[in-house]
């Protein structure tokens, strides 16, 4: 065979830029690491040095940062495509974040974003890769939140990998990168990040993804992540206009989220896969699928499946204002403080019924108030083969107390007087005078009280209160039930659900409450066991209209 030349790739194989090598030790081009140099000016100058070379030559380019503590003062790093910045590993290369010297600016590592330099898809950063790195953020102080005080602050990103890196306590979100085609987020750690953001501001999360520059597909992976302790969410993907289409493409695969306010959001996302994680201790709630965003768009079509969401101070699962579908499945829903799975309204956003919703083979169990709520309408929703057990753990009649029996620390109230049953004010609001401070779980004696923000010392809104100071405590509504309807449930199918109380002292008050202010109609409820619990079956101060209610085995004969 006569000879054909090299192939098109290798053929434009051009020898690199003079003067901007294919990699490079930082130590040689000016950095130092040495924690007392500000390295950021010699950081730019190599970055602009190398992405020159890139935009020449089409070869990417890496910066290797030997062990070391950069410190990286009053500006942050316009980033260029083309170049990689690589570490030594977490805690052997850090790179220090401060601006004492420029008060005014929020001293991100890196940023490319859209107001600030005009990225968009034709002015994108493109064969990035960051890893093997620290990021302190802790010396970034502000008089005003700024969104832009972030670690990592990229926005249109092409094939670009975030890998083993360590982002804690930046002032507003650790990584928050948006528009991320064909990119990879593994093995991030993020702690304390969004701590001047009170948790109602933009962005303050650990890992924060704005959605939807890139059309209705953008191809994203985030995978053994951990985030704890962040201000807003621990994860969250952002649709960022109200106009732009849900987009695709997103999947959050075998992370860890603990104490942020929600643990991983989806606030706009077309079909989010979410699988094999852990969301625990958040303090609103676990997993949360609503409208909060930017956009005020709610994530529908997702999937959730193969979780742990336990212990959150609120709601496992919080649904608000999404159109529908959804699928929750094959999850563990247990001991939160609120409700398991809560559909309920925000009073803005998506104002329709819920539909398609599937809630589907999940352990539901030791919640404080009923497994499944509904609160806001649903149409066609699917409730089948779940196990509902063991729930409305918040059982407790109102309490109060004072006196030389009290005394008070930054997370807990301890009254020796006390009866209390175990974990039975969970998710209660105790008020101490003026502050007040939830309570996170109980033993007969003390109060265990979750902190106010994501990272904070105190559990209090105010002051620690003085040994003595009187204390109340709410009792707990008298109804709690497995699945409690307090909405329009029309056309909905329930199935095949075993609901029950098998404690000594049952909690679950009921297997199904239809309120006074719910309705089903036209619903098919087939094959439920739900004998066993406190109270009774059914409670039905709604009955129900049309429909089947069939095979559906209780305390007594209500077919």
């Amino acid at each position: 065979m006569p000879y054909q030349g090299l192939p098109v790739a290798v053929r434009d194989r051009r020898p690199p830029v003079a003067g901007a090598p294919l990699w490079c030790n930082a130590h040689d081009y000016g950095l130092t690491g040495d924690g007392v140099t500000n390295d950021q000016p010699a950081l730019a100058a190599l970055v602009d040095r190398l992405g020159d070379g890139y935009a020449a030559d089409g070869r990417a380019r890496v910066i290797w940062c030997p062990p070391g503590i950069y410190s990286i003062r009053d500006a942050g790093t316009v980033w260029r495509s083309g170049v990689s910045l690589i570490g030594a590993g977490p805690a052997a290369t850090r790179f220090l974040l401060s601006n004492e010297g420029n008060r005014s600016d929020p001293t991100p590592l890196a940023f490319w974003t859209v107001l600030q330099h005009g990225a968009d898809r034709d002015r994108h950063i493109a064969d990035c890769t960051f890893a093997d790195f620290e990021i302190d953020g802790s010396g970034v102080a502000m008089a005003e939140y700024n969104y832009l005080a972030k670690g990592l602050g990229l926005q249109y990103v092409v094939r670009g990998v975030f890998r083993n890196l360590y982002i804690h306590h930046t002032a507003a979100s650790g990584l928050g990168c948006d528009f991320l085609q064909d990119t990879l987020v593994d093995g991030v750690v993020v702690v304390g990040c969004g701590r001047l953001d009170n948790g109602e501001q933009m962005g303050g999360a650990g890992i924060g993804i704005g959605i939807g520059g890139w059309g209705d597909m953008e191809r994203l992976t985030i995978a053994n992540c951990t985030a704890l302790a962040n201000g807003t969410n621990g994860i969250f993907l952002e649709l960022q206009k109200d106009y732009w289409t849900p987009p695709r493409g997103y999947r959050i695969v075998g992370c860890h989220s603990q104490g942020n306010r929600f643990g991983i959001s989806d606030w706009g996302a077309d079909g989010l896969i979410v699988t094999g994680c852990t969301m625990t201790g958040n303090l609103e709630a676990g997993f949360d699928v609503s409208g909060n965003g930017t956009s005020g768009v709610a994530g529908r079509g997702g999937l959730l499946t193969d979780c742990v969401i336990d212990g959150n101070v609120g709601d496992g699962i919080s649904v608000g204002n999404t159109p529908g579908p959804y699928t929750v499945r094959g999850n563990r829903i247990s001991g939160n403080g609120g409700y398991g799975y809560h559909q309920h309204d925000l009073g803005r956003g998506y104002p329709h019924p819920a539909q398609d919703v599937v809630v589907e083979s999940n352990e539901f169990w030791g919640n404080g108030l009923d497994a499944i709520r509904v609160d806001r309408p649903m149409t066609d929703a699917m409730v089948l083969d779940n196990r509902i057990r063991n729930n409305g753990r918040r059982c407790a009649d109102a309490s109060h107390g004072g006196g030389e029996s009290v005394r008070y620390s930054e997370r807990s109230l301890v009254d020796r007087s006390a009866t209390w049953a175990q974990d039975s004010h969970r998710g209660t609001v105790l008020r101490v005078g003026r502050r007040v401070a939830v309570v996170a779980t109980n033993t007969a004696t003390e109060l265990h009280l979750a902190p106010v923000r994501p990272d904070a010392y105190s559990g209090w809104s105010g002051d620690t209160p003085l040994p003595g100071t009187p204390y109340e405590l709410p009792a707990a509504p008298p109804t709690r039930a497995g699945i409690a309807i307090n909405a329009a449930f029309d056309s909905a199918t329930v199935r095949g659900n075993r609901i029950w109380d098998n404690h000594d002292d049952r909690t679950q008050t009921h297997g199904m409450w239809i309120t006074p202010r719910g309705s089903c109609v036209d619903c098919r409820v087939e094959d439920n066991d739900l004998a066993g619990n406190a109270v009774a079956a059914l409670r039905l101060d709604t009955p129900p209209v049309g429909g089947r209610w069939h095979r559906n085995h209780g305390d007594q004969d209500w077919d």
